[in-house]
């Protein structure tokens, strides 16, 4: 692999310009095309072969109608009044509504009787002239607003329903202050401005191509809306840890008395190859989602491989465009004092520290292992549900008319349960839909039954019910388990209540086949690079204890509650079952990040000095720095998503931060150094049989100097350049 990256780097630096222009073509053809043929965003959260699923097909095909997005313009009277007092307001409160784009039709509450038993709170349904998989959040958020902003003295009017809920837009200028921060990490690695800017400039440039290649693909598929956040999130760190390990190992090479062109492919030839194995292992792991079986996460996994293929494309090819172009002015716009690099590794306090864990591996071990297990437990009680418009911020028009809908008609209202029944199958006929209706009425998780309605053809008769609780309370599950108990075959419960139970029950089939899967595999690749067995069955079992850590923080942080004011949430917020399954594969394959760049530098010294112990101390003091300095930042980008409104993006800011702080502290600085100590040289045991077998995937620099080029123990010169 290392001469495969070595020659597609120095191919680009041999011809910067001609690189630089196909990216830039690259970029703009990509977004020409996504506005040409781009699909918009929807949300397929459908279980295929449920009955929810069937469900919605059967409104697709003889229930159009049914089948369009809905939400509800809710009003409520403020000062004891009731809306009887203001039925001149509403109908010019419906009128301005109905005026806007993509409302169909708007209904009368008088009229339709939908006004509370107080008659203080009502609500009109509103009809969208689209399915939602088709409505733009843009579109929807401009309707929302428009609602928001309407003001009626003595009365509130709020705009609610799943629709608004699902395609509320997020704020993402958090995302600059992340930028911002690790901008000024990059800053004090580098020691110059230059070499800071150059790795954000790199991440800015692969997350926009991305972002125009997902939009490409929801043109040919379902994607999910949050699928651009999420693989951006992710483009970000990874696009920035990317070349910063290339740039860091480019610099160290001058710094040990290598011209440009020599030190460029050396660093493509080692952190270079480990940026596309990585990357490779992140791919693979997030393209696994797909195995759920699930659209909304297929999409999202997708979305986020899309992402990191361009961010080690270009820290292969932009970057040593960039690199061979900028030479020496690479070192420009110093900030700070001007330090002489450290040459020795016996000089570097990773090292020392690397010896030190090796000479007591024992007590950093079984402390190491305590300290995650406790931060982990809280795993043990963890309760996930989807999220709902109850959880959103109080600020938002959803969440109030949601609460509205709460006080006026019950928990329940917002959790309705929608009843399609295919008249044309055998079951329950026409002349049997009252008999259906009393049947599910006298349920004891139902509050009401609206009345019947059939469509055109008459083969198709919807019904909606009312449960007592709300869409995120587990009794509603066991509500639609009880519904589907007592109806016959051609009755189908759909509603999102439904669909999203629906959901959580197929990940709880799909869901081992797909961990292993993606452990599997990362075994398998580890095993291929370092022709070892016990390295890759260590770094799953490690993996999954930053994993654990990271979901039990969750646990304590969103469902115990513990702290949650300080990110702004609310008191204890429900933890959403697709930000736990979206989390795995990704911790799963950035984990894999660190040890390759850590494992790849001890076994390039184990092969020079055959020494277990030093090679370790060797390979922390090469590359602890960086590493730590990689993991600050994806940390900072990560955290940057705790400042987003939508509970799910803070569950997967924290989670993803929390994961990286451990794995880059705890796993890499004391489990790696202290197992490797025990283990000894059975480190790099293979069965011969198995390594006859197995391709060869080489990530480490087959030839360098002993000591040569390690890092200081000092913040501002590890990686200062000599002879300038």
């Amino acid at each position: 692999m290392n001469r495969f990256t070595r020659g597609i780097a120095m191919s680009s630096a041999r011809h910067p310009w001609r690189t630089i222009a196909a990216w830039v073509a690259l970029l703009i053809g990509v977004f020409v095309l996504a506005g040409a043929g781009g699909g918009t965003f929807s949300e397929d959260f459908s279980a295929p072969g449920s009955e929810s699923a069937r469900a919605l097909e059967l409104l697709d095909e003889n229930f159009p109608d049914a089948a369009q997005a809905t939400a509800v313009v809710v009003f409520a009277a403020k000062d004891g009044s009731t809306l009887s007092a203001h039925s001149a307001d509403i109908a010019d409160v419906l009128a301005e509504v109905a005026a806007l784009d993509h409302v169909a039709s708007v209904a009368d509450p008088f009229a339709a009787g939908t006004i509370s038993a107080d008659g203080r709170i009502g609500y009109v349904p509103l009809v969208f002239d689209a399915p939602a998989r088709e409505l733009a959040k843009p579109d929807v958020a401009v309707i929302s607003d428009a609602v928001a902003d309407i003001e009626v003295e003595g009365m509130q009017v709020e705009l609610g329903g799943d629709t608004v809920f699902l395609k509320s837009q997020d704020d993402t200028g958090h995302m600059a202050i992340g930028l911002l921060v690790a901008l000024l990490v990059l800053v004090v690695v580098f020691g110059t401005l230059v070499s800071a800017v150059v790795p954000i400039g790199l991440a800015i440039f692969a997350v926009g191509t991305g972002i125009g290649g997902i939009t490409l693909l929801a043109g040919s598929m379902d994607v999910s809306a949050s699928a651009i956040p999420i693989a951006g999130l992710i483009g970000l760190g990874v696009g920035v840890d990317y070349a910063l390990f290339i740039l860091a190992r480019y610099r160290e090479n001058r710094a040990a008395g290598q011209d440009n062109q020599v030190a460029l492919s050396s660093a493509m030839a080692s952190s270079g190859a480990a940026v596309v194995f990585a990357g490779g292992t992140v791919i693979i792991a997030t393209t696994s989602l797909a195995l759920t079986g699930l659209g909304v996460l297929t999409s999202i996994g997708l979305a986020t491989a899309l992402m990191v293929f361009f961010a080690v494309a270009t820290a292969i090819t932009l970057l040593p465009a960039v690199l061979s172009l900028l030479g020496d002015r690479i070192d420009k716009v110093r900030v700070g004092r001007r330090h002489r690099p450290v040459k020795r590794p016996e000089d570097s306090a990773w090292w020392r520290f690397g010896h030190r864990v090796a000479g007591r591996p024992w007590p950093y071990l079984l402390g190491s292992v305590a300290a995650l297990l406790a931060i982990a437990a809280p795993v043990l009680w963890i309760q996930t549900a989807f999220p709902a418009a109850g959880d959103a911020p109080t600020s938002t028009t959803h969440r109030q008319a949601y609460d509205l809908l709460s006080e006026g008609f019950g928990t329940g209202f917002n959790a309705p349960l929608m009843m399609v029944v295919d008249l044309t199958a055998d079951g329950v006929a026409a002349d049997d839909v009252d008999q259906l209706t009393a049947d599910l009425v006298a349920l004891p998780g139902i509050v009401s039954v609206s009345e019947p309605q059939a469509s055109a053809d008459g083969d198709t008769v919807v019904l909606t019910a009312v449960p007592t609780t709300g869409p995120g309370d587990t009794d509603t599950s066991t509500t639609i388990d009880a519904v589907r108990d007592v109806t016959p075959g051609n009755v189908y419960v759909s509603g999102i209540t439904a669909v999203t139970d629906d959901l959580s029950k197929q990940l709880d089939h799909t869901l081992p086949l797909f961990i292993g899967v993606v452990i599997a595999m990362s075994f398998l690749l580890l095993m291929m690079v370092f022709r070892s067995v016990v390295v890759p069955l260590k770094a799953a079992v490690m993996n999954l204890l930053s994993i654990g850590g990271a979901y039990g923080v969750l646990v304590a942080v969103f469902q115990w509650g513990w702290g949650s004011s300080l990110i702004g949430i609310e008191g204890p917020t429900p933890i959403t079952s697709v930000i736990i399954v979206i989390m795995f594969p990704i911790l799963f394959g950035l984990s894999m990040d660190y040890e390759v760049f850590l494992l790849s530098r001890v076994r390039e010294e184990y092969r020079r000095t055959g020494d277990n112990v030093e090679s370790v101390a060797r390979g922390l003091a090469g590359t602890g720095r960086v590493i730590t300095s990689a993991a600050l930042i994806m940390i900072v980008v990560f955290l940057s998503f705790v400042a987003s409104p939508v509970p799910s993006l803070k569950m997967l800011g924290l989670g993803l931060a929390v994961a990286i702080l451990i794995d880059a502290t705890v796993v890499r600085m004391m489990l790696v150094p202290a197992t490797m100590a025990l283990v000894g040289k059975a480190n790099w045991w293979l069965p011969a049989w198995l390594d006859r077998l197995l391709p060869t995937l080489t990530v480490e620099e087959e030839a360098s100097e002993p000591g040569a080029g390690f890092e200081s123990a000092d913040p501002a010169g590890s990686l200062e350049l000599v002879g300038r």
